[in-house]
């Protein structure tokens, strides 16, 4: 019996087992089916889609080929519409200038009739007009060269009014009385002012970039030039000097900025020397050039002593054109350099 209940409760276990596997079977196809359906509706959707994109395509590439068209037509009935008037003017323009040709034939002849006639009768005031219009024509011409002159010699004027004042002097005085005292023969002859060249040495800088920088600043402001470093060409192991190494700067004046820098160095610079007794007339080299130097950078003007960090001095070369130490040191003197006076 106990048997037989066990087979019984096993038997319905497993039938209870069958059914939910069978209940649980059966979504799972529904759902399957169902997403079928889904994915059979999107396709069809998108061929849907795409059918009316196309439609949408032809019907606007359809209205751009109408718009085209029209276009087309409107201008080619433009370009014809142009073109008539166009024709009709150009025909009534040849039209125009065949009556004015014919009317200017007729006038000619009329006016050559009218010529022949009165210089038969006037013949003598028709050489009188001829010879008063040549005369009226040549003023005309003659005051035309006149105010290109005019014009030419303003700019002259404005460039002596430019010309530094030492440059003036020396046109105005220092050549006349070279000339007067040393006889010569041509212009070319009386000694120049070349050039004027202004040497700084920072050996005891040399390897500080900073205090090299401040004195090439310095000169700068004294000269109005930016200077150029000059740097050792050789190594020197007793001065702990190496090749390239900066040594110094110069700078080299001519023209407009070397009368400028002549004219501040005579007339502010020199007076402001502390027991100034002129400069010595012993630094000619014998070739016409003459060199002096400059123990303090404050003497000009452009320096102030709170921004200096040492008294430095430079020397300054005068190169001329003067072939001896004579005429240079007259050149000089009338120039303005102020020279010791001998004693008597």
């Amino acid at each position: 019996m106990a048997e037989n209940k066990v087979q019984v409760a096993k038997e319905t276990a497993t039938e209870k087992e069958k059914a939910k596997k069978t209940t649980e079977s059966k979504p799972s196809a529904e759902k399957k089916t169902a997403a079928k359906t889904a994915t059979e509706k999107s396709a069809s959707a998108k061929t849907v889609n795409e059918k009316s994109e196309t439609v949408k395509k032809t019907a606007a590439s359809k209205t751009i080929a109408s718009k085209t068209a029209a276009e087309k037509k409107t201008s080619a009935s433009k370009t014809e519409t142009v073109k008539k008037p166009a024709a009709s003017k150009s025909a009534d323009a040849d039209k125009t200038a065949k009556a004015t040709a014919a009317s200017k034939t007729t006038a000619k002849t009329a006016a050559n009739k009218s010529a022949a006639s009165a210089k038969s009768v006037s013949g003598t005031a028709s050489t009188g007009a001829e010879k008063k219009a040549p005369e009226k024509t040549e003023s005309k011409t003659s005051a035309a060269p006149k105010k290109a002159v005019a014009e030419k010699k303003a700019p002259a004027k404005q460039i002596e009014a430019e010309q530094s004042r030492l440059k003036l002097h020396y046109k105005n005085t220092v050549v006349p009385a070279l000339i007067k005292k040393f006889g010569y023969k041509n212009i070319n002859q009386v000694p120049k002012l070349e050039k004027i060249v202004l040497n700084m040495g920072l050996g005891d800088v040399k390897d500080n970039s900073k205090s090299v920088q401040m004195a090439i600043d310095e000169l700068k402001m004294i000269a109005g030039q930016k200077p150029i470093p000059t740097k050792a060409k050789k190594s020197v192991a007793n001065f702990k000097l190496r090749q390239g190494a900066v040594i110094g700067a110069k700078v080299t004046l001519r023209g407009g900025r070397m009368y400028d820098f002549l004219d501040k160095f005579i007339s502010i610079a020199l007076p402001r020397v502390r027991d100034f007794r002129g400069l010595s007339d012993k630094s000619f080299d014998g070739r016409g050039n003459y060199a002096t130097g400059i123990k303090e950078q404050l003497i000009f003007p452009e320096i102030s002593y709170d921004q200096i960090e040492k008294i430095r001095g430079f020397d300054i070369c005068f190169v001329t054109t003067a072939k001896n130490d004579e005429e240079a040191k007259e050149f000089l003197k009338l120039l303005g350099l102020p020279f010791v006076k001998k004693e008597a």
